[in-house]
């Protein structure tokens, strides 16, 4: 048996260290968006309301309870909250209080000269009777009075005691006010009326309050004394028929036969099931992004952090639906799911952002409610978004394409709703609100677009815009240095700019990086012919090894000053691959026709890559034919013409396009682009007469 050796195990692994982080990305990923999903089972039936059953007859498997609708139990609760009896409280201890404090009073006020004429024992045992009564009734508390209507029936707790009686026996403020005056106006201590009143009105009090806590647990369990089934469903008793109606009774039994099932299927020995369902499930869709990356976007697959990108969005998505789901499922359609395909296309093109939007809400639909309505209203809105969505660098045009986004997720809704209900009656109109609330949040994809740039080394439309400024320092450097290449580089960028926006490329994208492919140039300046402004050539003291190897350099010089500069990677893909695996065809044909022994074709070539892009195969051709265009000493259309037709035939036949991804018409429609622009570029004004 072979020992196993650790070394090389490391070994083989850091050699592979780039496959062992996708493997690692992948399980980390999807453990985490099955750990988020919600571990029940499905129901195996899809039924809607108003809509006929799609299946064979149906027939109870288990006896079962028939649940209450929602509806007829909020009215029960309504109902029992309305009606609910107000629980007051009498508070001991109050009467003896008063009574004592009376007393008091009038023991100490007794050598008063308004009482000398009176007996205070006669006095006090008038006060105490009075006292009695007002508290035979009961003084209720001032900010109690409007707890309750007139002549409603409520309880009052006394002790240990509970009794139930009218509302408006209790006496308020102004009414033991008004009983004090009277009683001691008709009696024979009317003389002493200014005395006793204030005095008995200042010991008094209330001795009645409402008992909140009390009134609010009797409540609680008259709402739990709820029953939430009516009716029961025994096993085998067919609950519905092929081709009937799922409405009224037989919607409210499937729905609780949906309920017992699905109670059922979750408990312990079926929750590993589950969770291995789920994990195949996740893992299948995730599978499918990596081998769509691998196939069609492999620049981006071999990029770590690009693939780390896509999935922590994927999963930054998952995690805010599963969140909503789980705490308020009403506010769904709030989520902007629309921002995915926005910041996938911004940083990446049209077709990986809907795809990842397109697996990402299939993944979803395993636990949003209605799913079918759901998965269908974000497809056709992330469709939307891709067809819309350009130029983020203008606000306008993201306002348009999100307010497009937002109108088709209403109108989706709208007929979604009017086939389900079958009218517009019950049609829930906050989900427009919810909509137009999901248009506002999507304008968040700007501000994530920003800290992904600065997270994940990316760059977006935002940054191109601001990298094409001239005015930027390595820009006004170019200009300085290489005045010639800074202009050559502005021409090639118009060409390039114009050809993109007839095929459909990103425009942005392709101008920034035609006015920066040249950067090179600006550490040799003089041996490029543009920025030659004296009849001496520096190359007529170079052999032509030399000068080809000086021409070559700019490319390698370029790559180095853009790093050094800190430009994204999608910039300097153009300065890699603008002039292909090409020769340097002039002094090449110079060194065969002068040393033809000592002559190397790898020696006048360029390192390439190739362009692997519409974007970049773009450049090359409009950055040759802009060149070359220099040295027609009279240009005529023919001429132009010609010359476009022999530089882009010689570029394909030397097979720089076949990474490229882009057609035959494509091409065709670049060489008119370039042709129309040139001809306008060189066509003379008439001749004025002196």
């Amino acid at each position: 048996m072979k020992k196993f050796n650790f070394k090389n195990f490391l070994n083989t692994l850091y050699q592979n260290h780039a496959l062992a982080y996708k493997i690692v990305l992948f399980i980390v990923t999807a453990f985490a968006i099955v750990y988020m999903f919600p571990k029940g089972g499905h129901f195996k039936y899809e039924f809607h309301n108003g809509k006929p059953w799609q299946y064979e007859n149906l027939y109870a498997p288990f006896d079962f309870a028939i649940q209450k609708s929602e509806q007829k139990i909020d009215e029960e609760k309504k109902n029992i909250t309305l009606n609910k009896k107000q629980y007051f409280t009498s508070k001991e201890g109050v009467i003896e209080k008063v009574k004592s404090e009376v007393e008091n009073d009038l023991t100490d006020k007794s050598q008063d000269s308004i009482l000398n004429d009176y007996n205070i024992p006669r006095i006090v045992k008038y006060s105490n009777n009075l006292i009695s009564a007002i508290y035979k009734y009961g003084f209720i508390n001032e900010s109690d009075v409007n707890r309750v209507e007139d002549k409603q029936l409520i309880a009052l707790r006394k002790g240990n005691t509970i009794t139930d009686l009218v509302f408006d026996r209790f006496l308020t403020s102004s009414e033991v006010n008004k009983y004090l005056v009277n009683n001691i106006n008709d009696s024979r201590y009317k003389s002493l009326s200014n005395f006793l009143i204030p005095l008995l009105k200042q010991a008094l009090q209330p001795n009645i309050f409402f008992d909140e806590e009390l009134t609010d647990k009797i409540l609680e369990d008259e709402l739990n004394k709820i029953s939430y089934t009516e009716g029961l469903v025994t096993e085998n008793e067919r609950i519905i028929s092929k081709g009937d109606v799922v409405e009224g009774e037989k919607l409210r039994i499937l729905n609780s036969l949906q309920k017992e099932y699905l109670s059922q299927v979750w408990n312990q020995s079926n929750y590993n099931w589950i969770v291995f369902g789920y994990v195949l499930l996740v893992a299948l869709n995730l599978l499918m992004l990596f081998l769509f990356l691998q196939k069609y976007r492999s620049v981006i697959y071999e990029n770590n952090t690009k693939v780390t990108f896509i999935f922590f969005n994927i999963f930054l998505i998952v995690l805010l639906v599963t969140l909503v789901v789980k705490y308020k499922v009403d506010y769904l359609y709030v989520i902007p799911l629309p921002i995915l395909p926005i910041i996938i296309k911004a940083f990446f093109d049209a077709r990986l952002g809907l795809f990842t939007h397109v697996l990402t809400v299939l993944l979803l639909g395993f636990i949003v409610p209605n799913s079918f309505e759901f998965i269908f209203l974000q497809i056709i809105a992330g469709i939307i978004t891709i067809l819309t969505v350009s130029e983020l660098h203008r606000r306008a045009n993201l306002f348009i394409s999100i307010s497009q986004i937002t109108l088709v997720y209403m109108i989706a809704y709208f007929a979604f709703s009017i086939i389900q209900e079958g009218n517009m009656e019950k049609i829930n109109w906050q989900y427009f609100i919810m909509f137009a609330l999901n248009g506002v949040l999507s304008f968040l994809s700007l501000f994530l677009i920003l800290i992904y740039e600065k997270t994940f080394g990316l760059v977006s439309d935002v940054s191109l815009l601001e990298m094409s400024n001239t005015n930027s320092k390595l820009l006004r450097e170019l200009a300085e240095k290489a005045p010639g290449t800074f202009q050559h580089s502005m021409q090639v960028a118009n060409l390039a700019e114009a050809s993109a926006n007839e095929i459909g490329a990103n425009a942005m994208l392709v101008r920034t990086g035609a006015l920066y492919h040249d950067i090179g140039k600006m550490l040799n300046p003089k041996y490029f012919t543009e920025n030659q402004t004296t009849t001496v050539n520096p190359h007529n003291e170079l052999s032509p090894k030399d000068s080809a190897e000086i021409i070559i350099n700019h490319v390698i010089d370029g790559i180095e000053l853009a790093k050094k500069h800190r430009l994204p990677d999608r910039i300097i893909d153009f300065i890699r691959t603008h002039h292909g695996t090409s020769l340097v065809y002039y002094f090449y044909k110079q060194q065969e026709n002068e040393n033809p022994q000592d002559l190397n074709v790898e020696d006048f070539s360029y390192g390439g890559p190739i362009p692997f892009s519409k974007e970049t195969a773009i450049l090359m051709m409009c950055d040759a034919a802009e060149a070359a265009s220099k040295s027609l000493k009279e240009p005529t259309a023919q001429l132009i013409d010609d010359l476009i037709e022999k530089i882009v035939a010689s570029q394909m036949a030397n097979g720089q396009f076949m990474n490229a991804d882009i057609t035959f018409k494509e091409i065709q429609i670049i060489k008119k682009v370039i042709k129309k622009k040139l001809n306008n570029i060189y066509h003379l004004r008439i001749e004025y007469p002196e």
